[in-house]
């Protein structure tokens, strides 16, 4: 009875016990993180458009990276063929996809689908995790976007394998039309030429790509 009595006192105070503060908070934390995933996937309308697991797991991608500084979330699913438009831009704050359009991936990730993915130098084949957007240059493929890998082992040598954001005349949907499947680049996430720079100026300066199979 006095130890019911105790921690109806407590209780009373706003008190709390150290492992059920812990706990409670962790439940409250996640149920909110639950909760506003699945209301920005309803608001911004992605169901049948991106899947629900991919943009949960992309979102609490975007939410550790601390040095984030825009509200803006891209996707890349490679599980889904070069034919179809796998690059996603979502707007967190306002709720909208922003772009969907096709990406291409590194020629010896696979043809039509990308199935291997390298970390390393020379592989020519594309990378999967965290990357976080960075400054702008004009290169050998025209107007480009530094990207940095966030994931150790996995893209954490994006910088020093050029990895990429551009555009290219293999990335657009004529391509396709014409060979059945979207080109590929050495690693770069390659956009169609009439997208590329209006994506570039939208991701540039701090947002966050995940990118995944």
């Amino acid at each position: 009875m006095k130890s019911l009595t105790v921690l109806l006192f407590v209780t009373t105070l706003g008190l709390s016990l150290p492992c059920f503060s812990q706990t409670s908070k962790a439940k409250i934390q996640n149920s909110y993180i639950t909760q506003t995933i699945e209301n920005t996937y309803k608001q911004a309308q992605l169901e049948g458009v991106i899947d629900f697991q991919l943009f949960s797991d992309a979102y609490i991608a975007y939410k550790e990276t601390l040095d984030r500084r825009k509200s803006l979330l891209t996707i890349i699913d490679y599980s889904k063929p070069s034919t179809e438009k796998r690059f996603y831009v979502v707007d967190l704050k306002k709720k909208q996809l922003v772009f969907n359009t096709y990406v291409a991936h590194g020629v010896n990730s696979g043809e039509t689908v990308a199935k291997r993915f390298s970390n390393i130098i020379n592989s020519r084949k594309t990378s999967l995790g965290t990357f976080l957007t960075d400054t702008t240059y004009y290169g050998s493929n025209g107007y480009s976007l530094r990207l940095d890998g966030l994931t150790s082992g996995v893209n954490d040598k994006a910088r020093e394998r050029y990895i990429v954001i551009h555009g290219a005349d293999y990335a657009n949907e004529s391509f396709i039309k014409q060979h059945g499947y979207l080109g590929r680049s050495w690693g770069c996430p390659a956009l169609p030429t009439k997208l590329s720079q209006e994506i570039i100026d939208t991701i540039k300066g701090g947002s966050v790509i995940y990118a995944s199979a």
